[in-house]
């Protein structure tokens, strides 16, 4: 399926390009949250009409991301997690609980599908964890795991 994009979209396209993706990421994502638009004639040249103002937006939200990036990047955030003996979690610390301790301690609105862990936190330690801001701007943060209780 053919679809315009209305913004940035990290390994699949910049503003205005027409580009061709499977039709149920075309409508369960791309259009469903306005990054894209079915690509009819009428849609293209609209696009190119606005593709300035799309654009001038676009920096604008990278910008605000920049701004985002310096204020958590390489911070370190502490969770307390009921663990075993062998320093194992009960259950993993997901994305969810990652963007509400950020939201507690800086308040800052991170939405848990920005926060990309490198891998499965599922054990007491030190996590590295990917937020990606903008299609351009990425955070890296540290995730201090520790245990709450030891639960035999």
């Amino acid at each position: 399926m053919k679809v315009i994009l209305l913004e940035n979209v990290k390994r699949i396209g910049s503003i205005g390009e027409v580009i061709n993706v499977k039709r149920g990421y075309a409508r369960n994502y791309l259009i469903a949250n306005k990054k894209a638009l079915y690509a009819s004639k009428e849609n293209i040249n609209e696009v190119e009409k606005i593709k300035i103002e799309l654009s001038k937006k676009d920096s604008e939200k990278k910008k605000e991301a920049s701004q985002i990036a310096e204020k958590i990047n390489g911070k370190e955030y502490l969770i307390k997690k009921l663990s075993t003996e062998n320093k194992e979690l009960y259950g993993s610390v997901k994305p969810t609980e990652i963007a509400k301790l950020i939201q507690e301690k800086d308040k800052i609105e991170i939405k848990p599908s920005m926060i990309q862990p490198i891998r499965e936190i599922k054990s007491l330690g030190k996590f590295k964890v990917r937020v990606s801001l903008h299609s351009e701007v990425d955070a890296e943060i540290s995730i201090n795991v520790s245990s709450a209780e030891i639960i035999q």
